[in-house]
């Protein structure tokens, strides 16, 4: 989890989303608390599918794969109506990190050896079956410190994502059944978080039927099946990421220690939600 703000700054960007303002898009529509930014769903699909090129909006569905498909795909249209792929792939870059150097400074200690720690994670990683992290893997690195070690970060991000939905679909579950699923072994209410992802309650009503068929759920609940089942997928997802962490070796506690800091400068300056994405508003 240190990773993730550093890297998952760049959705609550607020340079991100007046530079996306700038190409066509909404801007932010609200705020968490401590002034966080909630980005725009258009320009929130189109800058991060941006990466794998000018695609359909299916295409951009698809490499995501939680979303609903109905509010992606003309989503992303309105987005290439706007704007090209490579424009707004260098918008995402220069607000993320602009941010970053808001938040962290120029020269935050440590800048240097974490980019090179996490060029050594990022290094061994193949990109078969890997959507996301192979376009991002394409766009080489941008070239200056906080670039550089934003990309690496948002590489290793990507991979894990993909790494997830890999597995998840592996286990025989769709979209809603794993946001279920997922919404309760992080402790939250049924139907809670995975409202962000735009599915319907008809929708949401067969996933939880599903589930329950299967002796997933009951009661609104996790079976102690749907429990093992949940955190076999966790497991999965982290055996896929093991190559990074033997990549570091010893180096990785290293590694935590730097960028810890920085996840808490960077919640503290509103740029990341305060305890994780799974405290988003519905409204995303």
């Amino acid at each position: 989890m240190a990773l993730e703000p550093v890297a998952g700054q760049v959705y609550f960007s607020p340079e991100c989303h007046a530079g996306y303002a700038e190409l066509g898009f909404s801007p932010s529509p609200g705020t968490l608390a401590g002034g966080v930014q909630l980005p725009d769903g258009p320009a929130y699909f189109t800058s991060r599918g941006s990466v794998l090129g000018q695609v359909p909006g299916e295409v951009v569905a698809a490499a995501f794969a939680v979303f609903n498909p109905d509010v992606v795909v003309p989503s992303v249209e309105f987005g290439w109506a706007r704007v090209d792929a490579p424009t707004i792939c260098a918008a995402r870059t220069t607000g993320a990190v602009a941010q970053l150097l808001r938040a962290l400074g120029a020269e935050p200690a440590g800048l240097g050896r974490a980019t090179e720690l996490l060029a050594l994670a990022v290094a061994p990683l193949r990109p078969e079956g890997k959507p996301l992290f192979a376009g991002l893997l394409s766009l080489g690195l941008p070239g200056d410190p906080m670039g550089d070690l934003w990309r690496l970060a948002d590489l290793l991000r990507e991979y894990r994502g993909d790494a997830h939905t890999a597995t998840w679909t592996s286990a025989g579950l769709d979209a809603t059944e794993v946001g279920l699923l997922t919404e309760l072994y992080w402790g939250l209410p049924m139907r809670s978080y995975i409202r962000t992802r735009a599915w319907s309650d008809t929708q949401l009503d067969e996933a939880e039927g599903r589930l329950a068929a299967r002796g997933l759920v009951a009661d609104g609940g996790l079976t102690p099946d749907g429990r093992a089942l949940r955190e076999s997928v966790e497991v999965a997802t982290d055996a896929q990421c093991e190559v990074m962490v033997d990549a570091l070796g010893e180096r990785f506690d290293e590694l935590i220690g730097l960028l810890t800091p920085w996840g808490a400068a960077l919640r503290d300056a509103g740029g990341y939600p305060p305890q994780g994405p799974h405290d988003l508003a519905p409204v995303r």
